[in-house]
């Protein structure tokens, strides 16, 4: 299972949609439970700064490439950004509570 974490930053008038975008994403993911993803999104204290943790089976298509809600959120996303997201894949080492079978 591989991990993906993208970090970017918002202008302040658009951190709000964001957010609710985000939220939308998880409203569609916790209705369709779809199998192969872990998905954590964040926003940290500055109020603009996001950050999206996915862990994806390598066995199983990125359900994220069929969902409405991530099509929507994704569409205007760099004009929503004053520092454009920022992918990196990443191997977990360890966690608690987060990431258990």
């Amino acid at each position: 299972m591989g991990a993906l974490i993208v970090t970017y930053k918002t202008h302040p008038e658009s951190a709000d949609e964001n957010e609710r975008l985000v939220a939308d994403v998880f409203a569609e993911l916790n209705a369709t439970c779809p199998a192969g993803i872990r998905y954590a999104a964040f926003r940290l204290d500055d109020c603009v700064s996001f950050v999206h943790v996915a862990m994806l089976d390598d066995d199983l298509p990125n359900p994220l490439a069929a969902s409405a809600a991530f099509a929507a959120f994704q569409r205007d996303l760099a004009g929503r950004c004053a520092v454009a997201p920022l992918p990196v894949g990443a191997r977990l080492v360890g966690s608690y509570g987060i990431a258990e079978d």
